[in-house]
C-alpha cells in the first residue's frame, strides 16, 4: 500500500511541481498514474521512493514513513526509473547479483529468481554481456529484473513499457496482474493510455502538479458525464481544459 497525504514539492518559489496531493494505492490493485509531460508524475514518484524529499506532507509505504524510516520503507518496494542507462559496465548477471546482495537475497533463492526472470524476459543468453552492449529494450528488461529480484510487495514503475518489444511488454503486464492478484501493490506511470485502460484497476490523472481525478474508469466516465468515450479522449479533454 502507498499513501500520500497533503504532499507538495516546489523547485522554485513561483511554481509547484506537485501541489498538495492526496493519494492512496491499495493492496491487490494495479494503479495507473497518468499525466502529460511535466505534469508532476516523475517528481511524485521520486518523492514516493525517497529520491526527493517533499516540502510538506507524508508518504507511507506499507505503513512506513519514507522520510522517517527510509531504509525499512525502501526494502518494501522495487523501483523502475524512467531511464535504464545505469551500471553499463557490469554484465547482466553481475548486475542481478549486485541487486541481490543489496537486498540480502539468499544464494539459492537468487539463482532460482534469476533463472525465472531471464526465461520470462528472454534474456538468458544476454546475461554474460555488458549492459552497455544491450539495446534500449534489453536495458529496460535487465533493470526490471533487478528490481524484482528480492520479490518486493510494492512495485513502483516510471514508464516501464518504454522501449520494450511487444512480447516483453505483454510479459510485464502479465506479471503485474499476477503480482496484484496475490494481494500486492503495483503503481506505475504511463503515457500509453491504451495500456492503462486495459490493465489498471484504478487510475489517477495529474496535470500541472494538481490531482484532477482518482478512481475507476467507470467512475471517471460518470464524473465527467460521458458514455462510450475512451480513456484517451477523456484524458485529453481533462488536461486541455486545465
Amino acid at each position: 500500500m502507498i499513501e500520500l497525504s497533503k504532499v507538495s514539492k516546489s523547485f522554485n518559489s513561483a511554481v509547484k511541481a506537485v501541489d498538495n496531493i492526496d493519494l492512496k494505492v491499495n493492496n491487490g490493485e494495479i494503479f495507473g498514474f497518468l499525466g502529460p509531460n511535466g505534469a508532476g508524475k516523475t517528481t511524485t514518484i521520486k518523492m514516493v521512493t525517497g529520491i526527493l524529499a517533499p516540502d510538506n506532507g507524508s508518504i507511507l509505504i506499507d505503513g512506513l514513513d519514507i522520510t522517517k524510516d527510509p531504509l525499512k520503507a525502501k526494502k518494501q518496494f522495487g523501483f523502475v526509473p524512467d531511464s535504464p542507462n545505469m551500471f553499463l559496465r557490469l554484465k547482466g548477471f553481475e548486475y542481478l547479483n549486485f541487486m541481490s546482495d543489496i537486498y540480502d537475497v539468499p544464494t539459492k533463492e537468487r539463482k532460482e529468481k534469476i533463472e525465472m526472470l531471464s526465461n520470462r524476459f528472454e534474456m538468458t543468453k544476454a546475461l554474460g554481456d555488458q549492459i552497455q552492449s544491450y539495446s534500449h529494450g534489453m536495458r529496460q528488461k535487465i533493470i526490471i529484473m533487478g528490481v524484482l529480484i528480492h520479490n518486493p510487495s510494492v512495485w513502483i514503475m516510471d514508464e516501464p513499457m518504454t522501449g520494450l518489444d511487444p512480447r516483453a511488454a505483454f510479459t510485464l503486464k502479465e506479471m503485474m496482474r499476477e503480482h496484484a492478484d496475490k494481494g500486492n501493490t503495483v503503481f506505475f506511470s504511463t503515457h500509453v493510455l491504451d495500456v492503462a485502460e486495459k490493465i489498471c484497476d484504478r487510475v489517477a490523472v495529474i496535470n500541472k502538479g494538481k490531482l484532477l481525478f482518482c478512481g475507476k474508469l467507470g467512475e471517471m466516465k460518470a464524473h465527467f458525464k460521458v458514455q462510450g468515450e475512451s480513456l484517451e479522449k477523456i484524458f485529453l479533454d481533462m488536461t486541455e481544459h486545465e
